[in-house]
């Protein structure tokens, strides 16, 4: 498949002024005429809909959960990048899209990353507008803190809330727009099925999805000009993660099977900061900001006697004297220190715990604020950072006051989704993906604070143009019927999937294949991965599939509210997804960001590229299942920015 990226003509600086110049319009009237659905609340979801819905268009959105407010933007806590240099320290939209493109290891499209940059100053001010409370400085101005991978303070925050406090903003403007009765909101409505109808030219076109009612069981059908995809990532394919039990890929994969490129699953981010598991029963691990590496020191013992005792509890962390601790990142990346970007991050703590200095169990290294608060006072430190304290007191039952917190890696972002181009469009005309369901900003690594970003600029300042672009043609269509021998047939496999998960009649639970499948993820096709590990992933994940169709047990019925059957569903899909996620790993033979390929590596452990033949994204199109997916490629080519290898030293 030919890629087109629609990328303006023009200087990097002036593309998306010049697209929004010659974009099509749509008038006032004729937008009461067209209907759009959103998929997802979260922060670029219900952006999106508010936006949309503000325009005049009508909208329907739905929520998984029983309230936008739950969305899983809510748990973000350390903040949003914009490049306002409120601390006169030298930042610059150049310098953050620079920084986020060296962030993502040169494996980003660069005209998306340069618009993200330079949409990044509206985000707050209109936050500011709708009331989120960011943290201000003793004159009352926007306060700032640093977070990986930049040498200036960029980022906004409000204390340890900022998602939760973003996600109320966004969500009382798209309350507004229910009120108003342009945006219709569909809560506890999941999706099952995109529905593709031709137009008068042969050509398909995204008109609608089918959806389960989570509380009745029943199918649901709506017809849109339209269709958003905000739905997050699949993160949850590893099973233990930082995202919530409800965010799931099924959508982003429901869409794909029907026709949607998926790029670069293999990009998936390890978060170097969460609480280490604790147990064979937990179904998610707790994110630590990384906001805390601001003033947190990241350390392990230099002997390994020290880190044997401490792990067999005859020495406690806070016992070992400075000159015995081992600040491996400022060791190693003297340029930035504890504030390196994620992956590298994740990297330095698995080798040293690899190499047997990690604490608690093993797989622990200390974050220690114990410099901070002979600093700065426990009181400024508990001004900045006291609801995390208090959550991870709560979690460990120990006070990180007096005990360095103990942290993981683990699964937290994916920097892969449905393939978009400039519009955020998919390879499906008519469906476009925004936030963390697409592919487009982030490479092979996100910086932290981005998130956020990225999901209320594709919301409030691209989508609405982008989206009106679209449809400026659609009114000819007239209103779309949801009465078609399409959503009929789309209806049908939304039955049939529920229906085979039901009738396999097995003896163990959805949850014991999923816990399977992610001990194979993250043993294989986690933090380092190799052609033997992927090979055996590969293996073991078809192999566990077929066991899950032949054992798996469903209680309840299909007509009925049904948490596990959801589950199932959803886990089908993540087998094929893990399977993809493998492929695409194995057959990018270089290391990058988050894809860390053990035979590509430096010396002295960096991630080692190979830009002369892997300088592209990888696009993969959906052929049936268990048949090879075909790839197709998007050449990245730097014409603003100069590639050079990624050091934070």
């Amino acid at each position: 498949m030919i890629l087109d990226s629609k990328i303006p003509e023009g200087p990097l600086s002036e593309k998306w002024t010049n697209y929004k110049a010659t974009q099509k319009l749509v008038n006032p009237a004729n937008k009461r005429k067209l209907n759009i659905i959103v998929v997802g609340t979260g922060l670029a979801g219900a952006s999106a809909a508010a936006s949309l819905g503000a325009l005049g268009f009508n909208v329907d959105i739905f929520c998984i959960q029983d309230s936008p407010r739950r969305a899983h933007s809510i748990a973000a806590q350390g903040g949003i990048n914009a490049a306002k240099n409120y601390q006169n320290d030298g930042d610059s939209v150049e310098r953050l899209f620079r920084d986020t493109i060296k962030g993502g290891d040169y494996r980003a499209r660069e005209a998306n990353v340069y618009r993200l940059a330079e949409v990044s100053n509206d985000i707050i001010d209109q936050c500011v507008a709708q009331g989120v409370p960011f943290a201000r400085d003793y004159g009352g101005l926007l306060d700032n803190r640093s977070f990986g991978g930049a040498q200036v303070s960029r980022t906004f925050y409000a204390r340890g809330q900022t998602g939760q406090q973003l996600l109320l903003g966004a969500y009382s403007a798209l309350s507004r727009e229910i009120a108003r009765g342009s945006v219709k909101l569909h809560e506890r409505q999941e999706m099952l099925e995109l529905v593709l109808v031709k137009d008068k030219d042969g050509k398909e076109r995204a008109r609608g999805i089918i959806t389960r009612n989570l509380v009745t069981g029943k199918l649901e059908r709506y017809a849109a000009h339209a269709v958003v995809l905000a739905t997050g990532g699949y993160g949850n394919v590893y099973y233990l993660s930082t995202n919530a039990m409800n965010s799931n890929g099924s959508a982003a994969w429901t869409c794909h099977k029907k026709g949607a490129l998926f790029a670069n699953p293999c990009y998936v981010q390890i978060h170097p900061t969460c609480i280490p598991v604790h147990g064979e029963y937990q179904s998610k691990l707790t994110l630590m900001s990384e906001s805390l590496r601001n003033d947190g020191r990241i350390w392990v013992p230099k002997k390994l006697e020290d880190a044997e005792a401490v792990r067999n509890h005859t020495k406690k962390p806070e016992d070992i004297p400075e000159e015995d601790r081992d600040y491996y990142l400022e060791r190693r990346y003297p340029a930035f220190g504890n504030l390196v970007p994620r992956d590298v991050a994740s990297r330095a703590a698995k080798e040293r715990c690899d190499a047997g200095y990690g604490g608690a169990t093993g797989l622990a290294v200390y974050l220690d604020f114990s410099d901070a608060i002979k600093r700065l006072g426990k009181d400024v430190v508990a001004q900045r950072y006291g609801n995390l304290f208090q959550m991870y007191q709560k979690i460990t039952d120990l006070n990180p006051y007096e005990t360095p917190m103990r942290i993981y890696p683990a699964i937290h972002y994916t920097m892969g989704g449905l393939w978009v181009d400039y519009e955020l469009q998919t390879t499906i005309p008519g469906l476009f993906a925004a936030g963390e369901a697409n592919f487009s900003d982030h490479g092979a690594n996100r910086l932290g604070a981005s998130a956020l970003m990225q999901g209320l600029a594709d919301g409030y300042f691209v989508l609405p143009y982008t989206l009106q672009n679209y449809l400026a043609d659609q009114i000819y269509v007239g209103g779309i019927s949801d009465q078609t021998p399409e959503f009929d047939e789309a209806e049908q496999k939304a039955l049939e999937k529920e229906q085979r998960v039901m009738n396999i009649h097995g003896t163990k639970s959805v949850d014991h294949f999923h816990k399977a499948l992610g001990h194979i993820m993250w043993e294989y096709v986690g933090m380092a991965r190799n052609t033997e590990s992927l090979n055996t992933a590969i293996q073991k994940i078809d192999e566990l599939e077929a066991e899950f169709w032949k054992d798996t047990y469903v209680p309840g019925t299909i007509d009925e509210f049904n948490p596990e059957l959801e589950k199932a569903y959803r886990l089908a899909d993540y087998f094929e997804l893990a399977h993809l996620i493998a492929t695409d790993a194995l057959h990018r033979e270089e290391s990058c960001g988050g894809h860390f390929r053990t035979e590509h590596q430096t010396e002295d452990g960096e991630t080692q590229r190979d830009d002369e033949k892997f300088m592209y994204v990888a696009a993969w199109e959906y052929k049936g299942h268990h048949q090879p997916e075909e790839m197709s490629r998007e050449d990245l080519n730097y014409e603003h920015i100069k590639i050079a290898k990624r050091n934070y030293k």
